[in-house]
């Protein structure tokens, strides 16, 4: 109606200004780094001191560092640009001297997509173990640990992963693993970027988990959804010596304290609605379920590894969300997918992707395949060659 009062030219632009602005409002369930920061993030950080962190005086960040520590039952925390910096770091401060190797869940971010920093950060061997359940355990040390001190590189450092793939590490099997490395005198350092995921779906606080490791990393960026940053928390004299690693690695920043000051917003404001994330993805996964779909792993927290089992075409059925809803997906694979919910995707954007794939199936939805589905790095886009 108002195009036909315009000159031919507004109104073309005009247009294209709404054509574009609804190409950017999507809902990304490919991964929780999708999450994007509020303005209410960039209002607070104009609340931030404007100090110098190199020098650890920026009392914001040191707020945000001591906050975090405290809630893993740690003493001190590191405020860094990224997990992949937190989890090399956390790593080489337990390793002195090499020889030496660490011991890591074949499946984790530690072996599969730190660019194999372990070598280059910490000249470390990587003892990558398939474990025989769904996580690490003690068996699974015992069986790959190296031992001798003549010819090999002997493990130093056991690395587990909570949540991995979405699924949680029971905690008795965690704090087996804690025992076996104490009296093996084994360091053992947790990835824990989603761990705000497993103590939101457990009820387990997170001190509980954070105490039994030396070190442990934990993702400010994911489904927490702050503008950037990971944690890493351990004893003061580790974390003093991680600060001093972190400046040879290049980490060192000046004025973080805005950066701080967003990540303490998403303490107070996201992080009391992970369960609600929780219960969405169970949601999806019924629905998903009950037209026919499988998992590949058990759906515990906020991902789902949904394999369609080749009654529909995974890369159709992303392309019709895709333009009909403005969800994007991963596509990598025509079978699988890694389905990923955060706090940015709301119920009725659920209710739309259930809606929507009934339609699908019922227009394009064959037999399911019998055979074997694919391995489930085929879910990851980055683990697939190009």
């Amino acid at each position: 109606m108002f195009s036909r009062i315009l000159k031919p030219g507004l109104a073309t632009q005009s247009h294209l200004a709404t054509a574009t602005l609804k190409r950017y409002i999507t809902y990304d369930i490919t991964s929780d780094t999708a999450t994007q920061p509020t303005d209410a993030m960039f209002d607070v950080m104009k609340e931030a001191t404007k100090a110098d962190d190199v020098f650890g005086i920026d009392e914001t960040t040191n707020q945000l560092e001591r906050q975090v520590a405290q809630l893993l039952g740690h003493e001190a925390g590191l405020f860094c640009a990224s997990g992949t910096m937190t989890n090399q770091l956390g790593l080489r401060v337990s390793l002195h001297q090499p020889p030496h190797s660490v011991l890591v869940d074949s499946r984790s971010h530690v072996n599969l997509y730190e660019c194999g920093g372990l070598a280059y950060h910490s000249q470390a061997s990587v003892t990558a173990v398939e474990p025989t359940g769904s996580h690490l355990s003690v068996s699974d040390i015992q069986r790959h640990a190296i031992r001798d001190e003549l010819c090999g590189a002997v493990t130093s450092v056991v690395a587990v992963e909570n949540t991995l793939n979405g699924t949680i590490m029971p905690l008795p099997q965690l704090e087996a693993v804690r025992e076996h490395t104490l009296t093996q005198g084994y360091k053992l350092h947790m990835d824990g970027a989603r761990l705000w995921d497993a103590s939101a779906a457990s009820g387990i606080p997170l001190a509980t988990y954070g105490r039994l490791c030396d070190t442990v990393s934990i993702c400010l960026s994911k489904g927490l959804g702050a503008p950037i940053g990971s944690i890493l928390v351990s004893d003061a004299p580790t974390i003093r010596r991680a600060r001093h690693l972190r400046k040879l690695m290049g980490g060192g920043w000046r004025q973080s304290g805005g950066l701080a000051r967003a990540a303490m917003y998403c303490l107070d404001n996201v992080l009391p609605g992970f369960g609600d994330t929780h219960r969405r993805t169970q949601r999806l996964w019924k629905g998903l379920e009950a037209l026919g779909m499988g998992a590949l792993l058990p759906v515990e927290t906020n991902m789902i590894f949904v394999d369609t089992r080749g009654k529909v075409s995974l890369r159709a059925w992303a392309a019709y969300l895709k333009e009909h809803a403005g969800v994007v997906m991963d596509d990598s694979d025509d079978r699988i997918a890694r389905l990923v919910l955060h706090y940015q995707i709301p119920d009725h954007v659920v209710d739309r992707i259930l809606d929507l794939t009934q339609v699908f199936v019922q227009k394009h939805g064959t037999a399911p395949a019998d055979d074997q589905a694919p391995d489930i790095k085929s879910a990851y886009p980055s683990a697939k060659p190009q």
